[in-house]
């Protein structure tokens, strides 16, 4: 493979771009373009109610991505109709996947869950639904639902990981550990359930190598999806505290290096897993300290031009 051009190659998962990109994953799968529309259910999460710890994950500020139709106050329906409203002016032939997003979502009673997942179901044009989580929150019941659920629309359970390395979950009051999150993956991958995972590059006290190294420990799980971005510290968070009292213990990346680390990372991970999302990009009035004043779709495009030019693709490296 290394005698031709990347963009010469018809990679394994279809199309010639460095990666196997969500955009490109669910137009084979559906036909069209599909966008993910995202809902708050008015949740909360373990480790802010008493139930695991107080405060949070330290790093943690759903502003930071909930977008402006995306609001508890209001219904799951009302928030898919307005995110459906806001899509539909820019693209004719699109469907839609339901995104619980903000804290926990699977962290209510079967009954209430399941009510609220039906809701957005029987909303005209979505096609299934996305439910953000984590590992210590799954049980068999709800796995049955999602088990039997898959079996009539697109159900993927993403899984909020953030580190391989359990000191780092303990720094960031994550309130579990990475056997956890390994258990929940085989459990909800066992059942032929669609599993996303979420990873944060740059957490205190990781290092460029223990960084790589998750792409490796990942790649041997069964994991469908993958999004990576780089830690940001948002204010009001206790994040925001530690860094200042100790900036010493972060890794703060410009973007041109931020870009070769993820360069890295796809080199190392494992091919079959799609990437959906490379960056994020927090409003700039929640970000402390230095911003890149780039759009994630501006970095993404500057991860394809420089693994193009290097004739490298994700996985190339991948054991």
């Amino acid at each position: 493979m290394n005698e031709n051009r990347v963009s010469e190659i018809l990679l394994p998962w279809g199309h010639s771009r460095p990666f196997n990109d969500l955009s490109g994953y669910l137009k084979n799968k559906f036909g069209t373009r599909v966008q993910k529309l995202s809902v708050d259910a008015g949740f909360t999460c373990p480790n802010r109610d008493g139930l695991k710890g107080t405060g949070g994950c330290t790093f943690c500020n759903n502003k930071s991505f909930n977008p402006a139709y995306c609001s508890s106050e209001i219904s799951v329906s009302q928030q898919i109709n307005q995110g459906m409203n806001y899509f539909s002016r820019k693209y004719h032939d699109i469907k839609y996947l339901a995104y619980f997003q903000a804290y926990t979502n699977t962290y209510a009673s079967l009954n209430h869950l399941i009510s609220l997942y039906n809701e957005a179901l029987r909303i005209p044009g979505i096609v299934g639904i996305v439910v953000g989580t984590r590992p210590d929150c799954i049980s068999d019941e709800l796995l049955d639902y999602f088990q039997d659920l898959a079996t009539k629309c697109y159900v993927s359970i993403e899984y909020g990981v953030e580190s391989t390395l359990n000191r780092s979950l303990l720094r960031i009051n994550r309130g579990h550990d990475f056997h956890e999150c390994v258990e929940a993956i085989d459990k909800t991958a066992n059942r032929g359930i669609h599993v996303g995972a979420h990873l944060i590059l740059g957490l205190p006290g990781e290092s460029v190598d223990d960084m790589l190294n998750h792409s490796c420990k990942l790649s041997l799980l069964p994991i469908n999806m993958l999004k990576i971005h780089q830690l940001q510290i948002l204010k009001g968070t206790v994040m925001e505290t530690d860094y200042l009292c100790s900036p010493n213990d972060f890794v703060t990346f410009s973007a041109p290096e931020y870009i070769e680390l993820v360069i890295s990372f796809l080199e190392l991970l494992n091919p079959a897993i799609v990437v959906e999302r490379f960056a994020s990009a927090s409003p700039p009035d929640l970000i402390s300290g230095k911003r890149w004043g780039l759009k994630n779709f501006e970095i993404v495009a500057k991860i394809e031009k420089e693994m193009t030019s290097r004739n490298t693709w994700q996985g190339r490296l991948f054991r």
